[in-house]
């Protein structure tokens, strides 16, 4: 089934260092979605369907929910923003390459679950309010990152 051109944000919180465990996930899928996407777009988010991500759930102490939402992506260049209306207002910008006019900064070979290249960036807002979870910072002072996600089954 394909499911080209869907989206999906995985909400978390962790109390301490990430690699700390003790995770609370939640995860909004597209609502343009039918059923059987959202099921599988909510597998892939959660790690049940393979691929990259199950190696976290060894972190995750709650799951939060599935809810599905209307979500907007964007990107522009090397800036990026994600909204879901009453949920998630989120933008960010990459750092740019001292050597690549144009380009971001990369940091590979990660172990991130979405690519194993990540651009770095510096968020310039952010507004959560799901799952019981809330956070707002406009300060420009924290990091992000960005990459097309790349997801294969196991």
């Amino acid at each position: 089934m394909p499911l080209d051109g869907l989206n999906f944000a995985v909400i978390g919180h962790t109390p301490a260092a990430m690699g700390e465990g003790h995770w609370s996930v939640g995860v909004i899928v597209d609502e343009r979605a039918n059923q059987e996407q959202r099921d599988a777009l909510a597998g892939i988010a959660s790690g049940q369907a393979g691929g990259r991500w199950p190696r976290w759930d060894r972190f995750v102490e709650r799951m939060l929910g599935v809810e599905a939402r209307p979500i907007t992506y964007k990107k522009d260049g090397m800036k990026r923003s994600l909204s879901i209306p009453g949920v998630l207002e989120q933008s960010l910008e990459g750092v740019p390459s001292p050597v690549k006019k144009g380009e971001p900064l990369y940091v590979d070979n990660t172990g991130h679950p979405a690519n194993a290249r990540l651009a770095l960036a510096r968020a310039s807002g952010s507004r959560l309010s799901a799952f019981g979870l809330n956070w707002e910072d406009a300060s420009g002072q924290n990091n992000g990152h960005f990459a097309p996600f790349a997801w294969e089954s196991a």
